[in-house]
């Protein structure tokens, strides 16, 4: 999990997130890493836009809850399950590379 803070850090600091930059924020914070978790992570991590999987887990976390509202709440809640279908499906093609390394 430690690696993944990492390069969010990384990401967030605008530097790339690569084996070299992970390795150096491993070492400033005395973290015992395999160079093997480094590659994984990096490698997982090659073809995720991590800006939109970010902008995608903020907005499944803040969904707002049900009203109680009954008129109409049967399609709401179709349209609903759709649109969070159509979202789990993006969050997985993001984050497949990620499922190896566990």
């Amino acid at each position: 999990m430690e690696l993944v803070y990492a390069a969010l850090t990384l990401h967030e600091a605008g530097k790339e997130v690569n084996e070299d930059n992970l390795q150096a924020i491993v070492d400033a914070a005395d973290l015992e890493v395999e160079d093997t978790e480094i590659k994984a992570l990096v490698a997982a991590l090659e073809d995720v836009d991590i800006e939109e999987a970010m902008e995608t887990a903020v907005a499944a976390g803040a969904a707002p809850a049900p009203s109680g509202d009954e008129g109409g709440a049967d399609e709401a809640d179709e349209e609903e399950e759709e649109e969070e279908e159509e979202e789990d499906t993006s969050e997985e093609d993001a984050a497949e590379g990620l499922g190896s390394m566990f």
